[in-house]
């Protein structure tokens, strides 16, 4: 079986099609650093397959991700402080949604920061113009199939069942080919921190916290570990082709100014 990488808007849900084969990888760039989104994009980009990136601010690598046609932007927006009544990041969900829609202006999908969500936030995702929303995660573990649906909105529910967060935190052995061979919608999650990182247990991410934007300081406490978060990404993009002439790729890291 041919394994293809696709974009959140090219599900179809009344077209199987156009995701029952197809791998999904998202990432929620989480306010990473330039030099650690690059290094992701980096990756992304020498696979040569598509993906979605759920933005949280503006940064000048967004024109590069979006001078590349197999990438998408969507938004990534935190509703957190508001919930907490602090307002330092919009006094309400309109404001905080319509900041990041300037940023990204046209996107069609959305994840939010905490997969916030409810009844008056899912209808203004639909009221903006956004198609999709990405805010169910059902852990691949269920064992439960996948699909999209539809709200009575309109508006189209896309889950996810892998997140690297959720694998370091339960400490799970992950069998990416497996996964990448299962029925159903197959989005994958991944954050840019945490492949930077290779991120393989809370201790590091956490320990690493005052570094998270000085690079040249946290490049210092990557991991190596064999279920790491970056070691996890390779593996899946490796995937990308198999079943056709070419077979797996090999992907290695050939940038010298972080690795």
């Amino acid at each position: 079986m041919k394994i293809c990488f696709s974009k959140i808007s090219d599900i179809r849900v009344e077209a199987p099609g156009t995701w029952d084969n197809n791998i999904f990888l998202t990432f929620d760039i989480d306010w990473a650093c330039d030099e650690v989104l690059e290094d992701t994009i980096d990756l992304v980009e020498k696979a040569d397959v598509a993906a979605t990136w759920f933005v949280t601010h503006d940064s000048p690598l967004l024109e590069r991700l979006r001078a590349n046609p197999k990438f998408e932007l969507g938004i990534h927006p935190n509703f957190n402080f508001l919930l907490e009544g602090n307002a330092r990041n919009g006094r309400n969900i309109e404001e905080i949604t319509d900041r990041l829609l300037s940023i990204v202006p046209g996107a069609k999908s959305v994840r939010s920061h905490s997969m916030t969500q409810n009844g008056p936030i899912l209808q203004l995702f639909y009221d903006k113009g956004l198609v999709y929303d990405c805010n169910h995660f059902v852990p691949e573990r269920s064992g439960i199939q996948l699909k999209p649906w539809r709200l009575c909105n309109r508006l189209m529910k896309v889950p996810h069942f892998w997140e690297d967060d959720d694998v370091f935190i339960y400490n799970d052995t992950v069998d990416i080919r497996a996964l990448c061979r299962r029925r159903g919608i197959k989005v994958f999650t991944f954050h840019p921190i945490h492949v930077f990182l290779n991120t393989e247990n809370t201790e590091r991410y956490e320990s690493t916290r005052p570094w998270h934007h000085d690079p040249e300081k946290l490049i210092k406490h990557q991991g190596d570990h064999p279920n790491g978060t970056r070691k996890l990404l390779k593996q899946l993009l490796e995937q990308a082709g198999e079943g056709d002439q070419k077979g797996n790729r090999q992907l290695k890291d050939t940038d010298t100014s972080y690795r």
